[in-house]
């Protein structure tokens, strides 16, 4: 596949993830290495999206460690437990947040971010092993549409 995107800038949500997903799967489907492919997730998220923030951390030891983005400067390090990232990491599941200024210890790495959706990579293991991290520079822009298709898109990389 050529390293080029075909997305349909007026689409609604669902149809530019169901366009995105196959495109995104050849991209990185014969690539092993999983830092590359957490590049070009972000990347095509990014480009087809533009969302605020597009990111992975990657678990190390006792904290998530910033990997591939797309957008400002981040946190470097999370704990695990702490945060939007880290409570997806602590329990294994996606969340959503429709107002990160309403989550119980939100890490604010950029006081532009609203809302955020974070969703774990776990593997056969049953391990996180990252998590995709999205944030919006808008309040309640992610919804459980952004959940199935993210999760898809996280399965590829696990």
């Amino acid at each position: 596949m050529a390293e080029e995107l075909n997305i349909d800038r007026t689409a609604g949500k669902a149809d530019k993830y169901q366009a995105l997903l196959p495109q995104v799967e050849a991209l990185i489907g014969d690539e092993p290495n999983r830092i590359a492919n957490m590049a070009n997730v972000a990347a095509a998220l990014k480009q087809a999206f533009n969302f605020f923030w597009v990111g992975f951390y990657v678990v190390e030891g006792d904290s998530l460690v910033l990997g591939p983005f797309q957008g400002p400067v981040a946190c470097t390090r999370i704990a695990k437990g702490k945060g939007v990232c880290g409570a997806a990491w602590a329990t294994k599941k996606s969340l959503i947040v429709p107002d990160v200024e309403a989550f119980p210890g939100h890490i604010a790495c950029s006081s532009e971010s609203k809302s955020e959706i974070v969703v774990p990579g776990v593997g056969e293991d049953g391990k996180v092993h990252f998590v995709l991290d999205l944030d919006s520079d808008r309040l309640n822009d992610f919804d459980e549409v952004d959940q199935q298709y993210l999760e898809q898109m996280v399965n590829f990389i696990v």
